[in-house]
């Protein structure tokens, strides 16, 4: 989605674009780092082909949806280079925050970045061409009247069962019960998902790979306790 996008064809995105004015270097890294590695949704109808993200061939691409200040997409990153990986999210200080840790371990070769909305990445991604996807501490919507702007929802369940492989993992994360209420209610009933949980501590302990973030401590030292869902994506 481009600036050009007349305003009316947009989808709605909730939620702030820009934080506190960026220092000089990251102004630097927007400028220029981002363009290196800017992934944009093609025109309408368009494919993104994974292959020809990379460098190098990857064995496998993980989305991460909202990636806040970009900590777990980059060490994931770094703990898998032979993993590709996309981030999308259209808060640019955050995306200003990740291309710091990319610029510093030398990431280049395995993130491509969608400052924007992930709906139209999804949806241009091929058939079954993903291995996971993290959707982690969302912003929870408390107020009823806002529940669908939640990610986690019918309307952007089909676009993730879409778009996983067979077997491949959803994984989410929130420190707020109602969401973690309404993301489970709706990913639990929806059939192409099956729940990884045969007891408490599979939701209330990370997985072992788990990439704790600002957010999430910031949420452990106010007293908040975080609950990590996992989703098989059931075979077609």
């Amino acid at each position: 989605m481009t600036d050009d996008t007349p305003a009316q064809h947009r989808p709605l995105l909730y939620g702030r674009r820009r934080g506190r004015p960026l220092r000089q270097h990251r102004t630097s890294l927007i400028e220029g780092l981002l363009p290196r590695l800017q992934l944009d949704p093609p025109p309408a109808g368009g494919i993104i082909d994974p292959a020809t993200l990379f460098p190098t061939p990857k064995r496998d691409l993980w989305v991460e949806v909202g990636f806040g200040g970009g900590e777990h997409l980059a060490e994931q990153a770094a703990a898998n280079p032979d993993i590709g990986f996309i981030g999308c999210e259209p808060f640019i200080n955050g995306v200003a925050n990740l291309l710091q840790h990319v610029e510093a371990k030398d990431l280049s070769g395995n993130i491509r970045i969608c400052p924007d909305d992930a709906r139209p990445i999804l949806d241009a991604l091929p058939e079954a061409s993903v291995g996971r996807v993290f959707v982690l501490f969302a912003d929870p919507w408390p107020k009823l009247r806002h529940a669908e702007r939640r990610f986690i929802g019918p309307a952007n369940l089909p676009r993730l069962a879409r778009v996983l492989r067979d077997g491949a993992e959803l994984r989410l994360a929130t420190d707020d019960q109602q969401l973690c209420r309404w993301m489970l209610e709706h990913t639990w009933r929806y059939p192409e998902f099956e729940w990884l949980a045969d007891k408490a501590s599979d939701w209330r302990v990370p997985p072992a790979d788990w990439v704790q973030t600002r957010y999430e401590q910031k949420a452990l030292e106010a007293g908040r306790v975080p609950v990590y869902l996992r989703f098989r994506r059931r075979d077609r």
